[in-house]
C-alpha cells in the first residue's frame, strides 16, 4: 500500500463515476442509481484498506515523516515574477489520527444517503452527478495537506449542495439553498484571506536550497519558516495575527454552524430532501470543527491559547441555546437540526480544553454525531415518505403499528441523549471531563452540562407524542420498515451500539495523533513566547 495512491482513487473516484452517468441515457435510472451505490461501495471497501494498513503509532499533525499514505508532487508552479519570485502549489494528501476517522464517516454516511436517495423520481440523472461532484469534495477536504488544495475541496463542495437543496428540496427550497450559499461564502471570503495572508508569510526550502513561498500547511505551523517581513510573522504586531485568527475561526464556525452563524442550518436541513439532511448533518457540519483542528490550531498556537476561554463560551451557548430551541420546535426535522446546534457545541467545548481526553471527546464526538444524527434523519424520511408530513403533533402510537421502526427510533434517539452502552455517552464523557480539567473554562463546563438534561427533556417528549400512546386511526394502515430502510438504519445502529461497547476501536485510532497535537500547541506556546515576548 506504501505506492498505491489509494487517497486519490477514494476522492476522484466519484468524478469517474460522475463522468460515466453523462454518458447514461437519463430514462436509465436504475442504472444510474446502481453506478452510484457501487461508487460509494467501494470507497466504503477503500476507507476499510486505509483502517487495515493505518499504523497506530504514527501522531502526523505537524511531522511530514509521520502522515500515511502521502502524495505529493509538484502541481503548479509558475517562475520568473518579479515581486514574489516562483508560485509553488503542490498536490499533497496524507492522513493522521484527526483526519482517519473523517475518512471512514465520509465513506459509511455516502453509501448510506446513496440508499436513502433511492426514492429520488425527479432528474435522476443530474441529482447522483451533484451528489458524486459534492461526494469528491468531502472526501477530499479531509485528506488534502496543502491549504491551497484544502480550499480547492472546500469550496467544491458549495455548488452541488447549493443545486440538491435548491432543486430537489422542500416548498422553500430556493431560499434555503441562497441562504446557504451565501453564509458558506462568507465564510469562504474569509478563509481565503487568511489563506493569502499565510502565503506570503512563510518559506518552505526546496531540494536545490530554494526558498519559496508556499501553501504547505506542515510548513505553516512550523515556525522556523516565517518570515520577518511576513504579513502574519509571529514578529509583527500581535493583532494581525489575531485578526487572521479570528477571520479564519469565523469562516470554519459558520460551517459548524456555531452561535451566532448558526441560522441557515434549520432552514438548509427542513428543505433539503432527506438524503442531503443525511450528508449536511453527517459530514459537511464536521468540516467546521476538523478546519479548525487541522489549520486554526497549530498554525495559531499563540492565538488559541489565548482565546480558549472564548471558545468554550461558544461551545456552552451552542449546547444550551441549541437545545431550548430544539425543545421548542413542532417539525420533526427542525427539532434534529437544533439538537446538531447543540451537539456540535460539545464538540467546541473539547476542543477548548486544548488536552487529551478533551480533544479525543471532541473527535470521537464528531464521528459520533455523524451516525447518530444521520440515523435520527433517516428515520425522519422514512415516516414524512409514508405521510408527508413532520409536524410532531400530528403522530402517536406509531409503536404500536410500525414497532421495528420504533426500535431503531429508541436506538438513535437515546444515543443522542448519551446513554450509557451507545457510542454518545463516551464521547461526551470525554468531553467534560477534559474541559473540567481546565480551571479556566470549569464554569463554562459544568453550565454545559445542562444541556444532558435538555437534551433528554427534547428527546424524551418527542418519543412519547410520535411513538407512544394511543394510535391515530388516520395512520392505521402505515407499513413498517422495507429492506431498503434495514439496509440504512441497521449498519448506523450497530455502529452505534459498537462504540458504545467498545469506543477504543476508535479511540485508538485518534490517539497517538491527538497526543502529538496537545505537545505541539505546549511546545508553539513557548516558542511563541520567547519570540513575541508575549
Amino acid at each position: 500500500m506504501e505506492y498505491f495512491p489509494i487517497l486519490s482513487l477514494i476522492t476522484f473516484l466519484p468524478i469517474i463515476g460522475m463522468a460515466i452517468i453523462l454518458f447514461i441515457p437519463k430514462t436509465q435510472t436504475l442504472i444510474i442509481k446502481s453506478l452510484t451505490l457501487l461508487v460509494t461501495g467501494i470507497q466504503v471497501i477503500l476507507a476499510c484498506f486505509i483502517l487495515y494498513y493505518y499504523d497506530y503509532t504514527l501522531g502526523g499533525i505537524n511531522d511530514p515523516a509521520s502522515f500515511q499514505f502521502i502524495e505529493k508532487f509538484r502541481w503548479i508552479e509558475i517562475s520568473g515574477i518579479s515581486w514574489i519570485g516562483t508560485i509553488k502549489i503542490d498536490y499533497f494528501m496524507g492522513i493522521d489520527g484527526l483526519s482517519v476517522p473523517m475518512v471512514l464517516l465520509t465513506a459509511i454516511i455516502t453509501f448510506i444517503a446513496t440508499l436513502s436517495s433511492w426514492t429520488i423520481d425527479r432528474s435522476v440523472k443530474g441529482y447522483f452527478v451533484m451528489f458524486l461532484l459534492l461526494d469528491t469534495g468531502m472526501m477530499g477536504v479531509f485528506v488534502a495537506l496543502d491549504f491551497f488544495l484544502f480550499y480547492i475541496f472546500w469550496e467544491l463542495m458549495l455548488l452541488p449542495m447549493y443545486f440538491l437543496i435548491g432543486i430537489w428540496g422542500g416548498p422553500r427550497r430556493e431560499y434555503a439553498a441562497i441562504k446557504f450559499f451565501l453564509y458558506t461564502l462568507l465564510g469562504s471570503v474569509f478563509i481565503l484571506i487568511v489563506m493569502i495572508g499565510l502565503y506570503f508569510s512563510a518559506q518552505e526550502t526546496l531540494q536545490d536550497g530554494t526558498k519559496v513561498f508556499t501553501f504547505n500547511l506542515l510548513a505553516l505551523m512550523d515556525t522556523g519558516n516565517y518570515l520577518t517581513t511576513g504579513i502574519l510573522s509571529p514578529l509583527n504586531p500581535l493583532n494581525l495575527r489575531l485578526i487572521a485568527y479570528i477571520a479564519l475561526f469565523a469562516g470554519f464556525a459558520i460551517k459548524i454552524p456555531m452561535f451566532p452563524f448558526h441560522t441557515w442550518l434549520p432552514d438548509a436541513h427542513v428543505e433539503a430532501p432527506t438524503p442531503i439532511s443525511v450528508i449536511l448533518a453527517g459530514i459537511l457540519l464536521k468540516m467546521g470543527t476538523y478546519g479548525i483542528l487541522r489549520i486554526s490550531y497549530p498554525v495559531f498556537p499563540d492565538i488559541t491559547h489565548q482565546l480558549v476561554w472564548y471558545i468554550a463560551l461558544f461551545g456552552m451557548i451552542n449546547i444550551i441555546y441549541g437545545a431550548l430551541c430544539a425543545m421548542a420546535q413542532k417539525d420533526f426535522k427542525k427539532l434534529i437540526a437544533y439538537s446538531s446546534v447543540s451537539h456540535m457545541g460539545f464538540v467546541l467545548l473539547g476542543m477548548a480544553s486544548l488536552n487529551t481526553m478533551g480533544i479525543s471527546g471532541a473527535i470521537l464526538q464528531m464521528f459520533n454525531h455523524g451516525t447518530i444524527t444521520a440515523m435520527l434523519f433517516l428515520l425522519v424520511g422514512v415516516i414524512y415518505d409514508r405521510t408527508h408530513t413532520r409536524g410532531l403533533d400530528d403522530f402517536g402510537g406509531l409503536a404500536i403499528q410500525m414497532p421495528a421502526y420504533t426500535g431503531f427510533t429508541m436506538v438513535a434517539f437515546f444515543a443522542a441523549i448519551g446513554l450509557p452502552g451507545l457510542s454518545g455517552f463516551i464521547s461526551e464523557a470525554f468531553v467534560f471531563l477534559g474541559a473540567f480539567g481546565v480551571e479556566t473554562i470549569r464554569t463554562l463546563t459544568i453550565i454545559s452540562t445542562l444541556g444532558i438534561l435538555l437534551g433528554a427533556g427534547y428527546m424524551l417528549w418527542t418519543m412519547q407524542r410520535v411513538y407512544l400512546g394511543s394510535l391515530n386511526e388516520k395512520w392505521s394502515n402505515l407499513k413498517d420498515l422495507d429492506i431498503r430502510e434495514y439496509l440504512m438504519l441497521a449498519p448506523l445502529s450497530l455502529i452505534i451500539i459498537f462504540l458504545g461497547v467498545y469506543p477504543s476501536a476508535m479511540l485508538d485510532l485518534m490517539t497517538t495523533s491527538v497526543n502529538s497535537m496537545v505537545k505541539f500547541m505546549i511546545d508553539s506556546k513557548a516558542i511563541f513566547s520567547s519570540i513575541t515576548g508575549f
